[in-house]
């Protein structure tokens, strides 16, 4: 491989990384929303880390013939814990709604699913060119 191909698979694994990291923290914060289901005025938290990424990528706005030419340091997007403010249809004040956090824990789990699957064929496919089998 040339150092072109290693710089790209490079920023390709930190973008899968950085996916991994927010599907954990997504995760976490789904599971903690679940948690808090019965507790009086408690807001529901969200991650933000696709829309972060779609404007980190919109705003580049830099024509690249060349994967060197953004720098190493290249942001992905941030992951970003927030909360929903918005009121609730309970007499309590909490906004949690246990069928949309179990629907979002579903397509979590199978985005960190997808990104394992994509994760292990690409160290499979490096071993099987280092060792030739």
């Amino acid at each position: 491989m040339n150092s072109v191909n290693l710089s790209i698979d490079r920023q390709n694994y930190d973008l899968m990384k950085k996916s991994l990291d927010a599907c954990s923290t997504r995760s976490e914060v789904i599971e903690n929303n679940i948690a808090n289901i019965n507790t009086a005025n408690y807001k529901r938290r969200y991650v933000t880390f696709e829309e972060t990424l779609k404007e980190v990528s919109d705003n580049l706005g830099l024509k690249s013939t060349n994967p060197k030419h953004i720098s190493e340091e290249n942001r992905y997007g941030d992951i970003e814990v927030k909360q929903d403010n918005s009121s609730s249809m309970r007499q309590d004040g909490n906004n949690v709604d246990i069928e949309i956090e179990k629907a979002n824990q579903a397509a979590n789990t199978l985005m960190y699913n997808a990104l394992i699957t994509q994760v292990n064929n690409r160290l499979s496919t490096q071993r099987y060119i280092v060792n030739g089998r």
